[in-house]
């Protein structure tokens, strides 16, 4: 088996998003790579159009990619204001490669990096990948409660 490259985008990923570039800066059609990934392993991305992916990468302060050959095999990003609040997104390793330590680099690679190395607190949320976060340092917080709303709903002001 070939080794694995990790590759740390520039912010917004613009080689990745506009021109498709992998390993080596070599096209690879990075951005079908990132769906194909995505579609396959990892149930709650999946159905993302180019242009929604395209979006996600520019609008990303930290974008980190794995490599075996010319197959995306891992990925994750990172949004931040640098200074306080980070948040981890995306995080997914290729099935047939878990269980190698590539999560962890990942992961090690986003919260390293000079955007995020110095944040006071990196947040995450995993639907069933807790116990994995747990090992590599993350806590789970009991004083915060994870709230959303949907982005096409409109807010209710009217008991302010």
């Amino acid at each position: 088996m070939t080794c694995i490259k990790l590759i740390q985008h520039a912010q917004g990923a613009p080689g990745l998003r506009l021109l498709g570039l992998g390993p080596s800066l070599r096209p690879c059609s990075g951005l079908r790579q990132l769906k194909n990934l995505l579609d396959k392993h990892a149930f709650w991305a999946t159905g993302r159009s180019n242009k929604q992916l395209s979006q996600l990468l520019a609008n990303s302060t930290v974008v980190i990619s794995l490599w075996h050959g010319h197959r995306m095999v891992g990925f994750g990003r990172a949004t931040s204001d640098r200074i306080f609040r980070a948040v981890l997104w995306d995080i997914v390793v290729a099935d047939d490669l878990q269980g190698l330590g590539l999560g962890r680099q990942v992961v090690d690679a986003l919260i390293t990096t000079p955007a995020l190395k110095n944040v006071e607190k990196i947040y995450l949320m995993t639907t069933n990948s807790k116990e994995f976060y747990l090992q590599l340092g993350f806590e789970q917080s009991e004083q915060q409660n994870l709230l959303f709303i949907a982005g096409t709903k409109q807010l209710d002001l009217g008991h302010i």
